[in-house]
């Protein structure tokens, strides 16, 4: 993989995630009515994991969805009271090891410069940690000044209340067990060339536009051009958990008109789960404005 490709990739899955690598004549719009046998009405909104606060937005439309939804369901549960305890404990690294052990004295010396420079804090403050934390922190300061915001913890907070019940299509360990299957050393290589590149900014502004415009089809352009030579790190990190998704969207929706709020990402493409949802046999149908 291309290291520009690894750049935007790690912006994507941590910023962004815009839609799947496959063409679609999709409609401009990020959110859709999903409707068939055996469910209630339910709606699907692909969301922006961070924006800056002066772009964030809940239009009529999605407003309306989710005021009409009995239920909440995000990738995970972020309303678990336990979920930031479990988070801390997968992260974390095995006794007696540690972040520095996987890096050179270059590339601990370049990220430490860094995360001093951007958050005040260096390397050693993230070395009982696996490299997703530092992948986390370097993707969200690679993307210009604050302040910004979450539309997934906004929906929690409108969740609770409206007194409406929220759960995960996945729990915590489904997440970080994605980011397992590339060596440390592979991961740590990315921190330092996100750290060189020039253009991670550049790159989250071109895909925030699209986000705005909710223009599907350019947003797939946009990760074609960047992603098309990694089939098989989207495999993991978007279709394998899109078709795991289908069938736990179909049981919460059986008794339940249900909000579902995904990135972006795994809206759209063949293996998305619009087409996913298609294929099982329900009418998707986008909202426009």
């Amino acid at each position: 993989m291309r290291k520009l490709n690894q750049i935007a990739f790690v912006i994507v899955v941590f910023i962004v995630t815009t839609f799947s690598i496959a063409a679609q004549n999709n409609p401009k719009s990020i959110l859709w009515k999903i409707e068939g046998d055996n469910i209630k009405t339910s709606y699907l909104f692909g969301t922006i994991h961070r924006i800056p606060k002066k772009d964030f937005i809940l239009k009529d439309k999605v407003q309306k969805a989710f005021e009409s939804s009995e239920k909440v369901v995000l990738e995970i549960d972020m309303d678990d009271p336990n979920y930031y305890a479990e988070f801390m404990k997968l992260i974390a690294l095995k006794e007696g090891e540690s972040l520095k052990s996987y890096m050179s004295d270059v590339e601990f010396k370049t990220l430490d410069t860094y995360l001093k420079e951007k958050t005040g804090v260096g390397v050693n403050n993230y070395n009982r940690f696996k490299p997703m934390m530092l992948m986390s922190v370097l993707a969200m300061t690679s993307i210009g000044d604050g302040p910004f915001e979450s539309y997934e913890m906004s929906l929690v907070n409108m969740a609770k209340a409206a007194n409406k019940e929220v759960s995960g299509l996945e729990n915590v360990a489904d997440q970080i067990n994605v980011f397992e299957k590339d060596p440390y050393e592979e991961q740590i290589d990315t921190l330092v060339e996100m750290v060189d590149n020039g253009n991670n900014e550049m790159l989250y502004n071109q895909l925030l536009q699209y986000y705005l415009a909710e223009d599907v089809d350019e947003m797939y352009n946009f990760m074609d051009d960047y992603m098309h030579d990694d089939a098989e790190g989207m495999k993991r990190f978007l279709d394998d958990r899109n078709t795991k998704w289908i069938p736990k969207m179909e049981a919460y929706s059986k008794d339940n008109t249900v909000f579902y709020a995904v990135g972006g990402a795994h809206l759209g493409g063949d293996k998305g789960v619009i087409n996913l949802l298609k294929k099982a046999g329900y009418t998707v149908t986008p909202i426009l404005d």
